[in-house]
């Protein structure tokens, strides 16, 4: 038997999943159906481009709404940190990078809410898992494709 995967994400995450799953099974569900209605009207499906596009959509459309689903399902909630002093999921991290002399803000999140660009890095990552039990003051050194970085752990917030 296998073992299942757990998807860390917020509550918040999980009720946009939830949310894009409805679309797609209600509204995107029907607009593929009407699709394939449409192109079988076109007669001969052995040379029916728009018929094998319409299969096509319809094939990724089941792979997606199966895809959530099975996140769904195994969705862990993170649940909001109660005071800590440590670096756990969901903690806001700022932190001086040693080397370069700058700054920056993270979130510690799940993978399914990662989101680099916007500062929500996954504990998943090796950045990520670097600095989960980290304390402020800590040096938390990680081994990047760049080469190892240290970075200063210099507040907190849970």
């Amino acid at each position: 038997m296998a073992v299942e995967t757990k998807y860390k994400m917020s509550r918040e995450r999980l009720d946009e999943i939830k949310a894009e799953l409805e679309y797609l099974q209600t509204v995107r569900e029907k607009e593929v159906s009407e699709l394939i209605k449409e192109a079988r009207s076109f007669g001969d499906l052995t040379e029916n481009s728009e018929y094998d596009e319409a299969k096509t959509e319809q094939g990724k459309l089941y792979s997606k709404i199966a895809e959530l689903k099975n996140i769904i399902e195994n969705a862990e909630i993170i649940e909001k940190a109660k005071s800590t002093d440590s670096v756990v999921l969901g903690s806001v991290v700022r932190i001086l990078d040693v080397d370069e002399d700058t700054e920056e803000n993270y979130r510690i999140v799940g993978s399914q809410e990662a989101n680099p660009l916007e500062g929500r890095i996954s504990d998943e990552s090796p950045f990520g898992h670097g600095l989960l039990g980290g304390k402020i003051g800590d040096t938390v050194e990680i081994d990047a494709p760049a080469g190892r970085q240290r970075f200063r752990i210099l507040d907190i917030q849970n």
